[in-house]
């Protein structure tokens, strides 16, 4: 087979995960779109002055294309990706899907009715310590699963999140599920089901009174700043941070209960403002508990631990315990290993690690969770998708 021809829909922060699509004898990148001059010039420097450059998206489909990232901010995920799936062009878009369940539901109606591959780049399903964590369950080590935490410390959540879109509830619902789709899928894989009715709590507690910055000019589009551009990591306490996004209306913490289709209970807990950044899961079953020490996400070597032979006071020493090495690329690994499932994916079809129904159920929970944190913790239902699409993504893609 020749190289898979591969466009790219939006040149900024996540745009150099397509760039490993360049693999010589598999795929290349030959088309981007962007509308800012920035993200235009930035297509040329990522994927080499051959690549063809476009204002509009549109444009792409002359571009004889076997593949497309869409790689635009959450809020512009839906119709570019409506596009390539009509084209018959098959779809990675980046997570969360979406950022309404509505939106969710008509991506995947647009892959069901058109028939066309849709790939959603929840890259933690390839994250290496995660992998190992979901085989012990598979194994047996911690017995029936009854239990899923997640606590999730964003240390550098005001750099990240609060100078720019992310921001605002009209661009990503909240944090809750902009930044919470990676962990609540993580929840939901380890748990091995969705969720089905949440309560949450939640509050903008430290940037809310932070000084922003001026509002812009012009549209932004023309003023496509990115992290990079502002982050630094020496500036403590969190309040102290200046700068912010002119408009900042969702929650620096937040907490949610959920229960699950098949009798799980799981508690996801989100901080923007601690010292340190990483996740910490504990996997609880009624044999035994696992948790990881460590993600493995900047370069560590995270442990798994596992406690499951007695009853016990605090043991540091656990029963099990296992280091869990990542790879070179970015996020321990694993953005490597998701661009090369869907080249494959995209070439061949196929089972996936990741699912978009799984991804849809990830936004369906964090929906309803900001809902909820915002009703002063009123008992929402998480709403379950078509079962149509259930059914025709699980023969395509796998049950997930």
């Amino acid at each position: 087979m020749s190289e898979l021809r591969v466009g790219v829909v939006g040149i900024g922060q996540r745009a150099p995960l397509a760039a490993g699509a360049n693999r010589p004898g598999v795929a290349r990148v030959v088309s981007c779109a962007d509308p800012s001059p920035r993200g235009r010039a930035d297509a040329v420097d990522l994927f080499g002055a051959g690549v063809t450059v476009h204002t509009d998206y549109h444009d792409m489909v002359d571009d004889g294309l076997d593949a497309v990232f869409v790689l635009t901010p959450d809020d512009r995920h839906v119709e570019p990706s409506l596009f390539f799936l009509t084209a018959g062009v098959p779809v990675f878009v980046e997570k969360p899907l979406a950022i309404t369940l509505d939106d969710c539901d008509r991506l995947l109606r647009g892959a069901f009715d058109s028939g066309t591959r849709l790939y959603v780049g929840h890259n933690l399903r390839h994250l290496p310590v995660l992998r190992r964590m979901r085989e012990m369950i598979d194994e047996g080590l911690v017995g029936q699963v009854r239990s899923v935490w997640c606590r999730h410390f964003v240390g550098h959540g005001g750099d990240f999140y609060f100078k720019d879109w992310h921001a605002e509830r009209a661009r990503t619902t909240g944090l809750l599920l902009q930044k919470g789709a990676h962990d609540l899928d993580v929840i939901h894989w380890l748990a091995g089901g969705y969720s089905r009715e949440v309560v949450a709590m939640g509050d903008l507690a430290v940037y809310g009174t932070n000084p922003r910055r001026a509002e812009r000019t012009g549209s932004s589009d023309e003023d496509p700043a990115r992290m990079p551009d502002w982050f630094d990591p020496g500036i403590w306490p969190p309040s102290a941070l200046t700068g912010l996004n002119p408009v900042v209306d969702v929650e620096d913490i937040s907490m949610m209960l959920t229960r699950l289709d098949n009798g799980v209970l799981a508690s996801y807990q989100q901080c923007h403002f601690t010292p340190d950044y990483w996740r910490n899961y504990t996997v609880i079953g009624d044999e035994g508990r696992l948790e990881n020490f460590g993600d493995g996400l900047d370069d560590d070597n995270p442990t798994v631990k596992v406690w499951n032979s007695r009853r016990h006071g605090y043991r540091s020493d656990a029963d099990h315990t296992e280091t869990v090495t990542g790879g070179n690329s970015t996020h321990g690994g694993a953005d490597d290993q998701l661009v090369g499932e869907f080249l494959r994916f995209a070439a061949e079809g196929g089972p996936t690690r990741t699912s978009p129904v799984a991804a849809r159920e990830a936004v369906a929970a964090g929906t309803a969770a900001t809902a909820s944190l915002r009703a002063s913790g009123a008992h929402t239902p998480v709403p379950p998708p078509a079962p149509d699409l259930v059914r025709y993504f699980a023969a395509h893609q796998g049950k997930q």
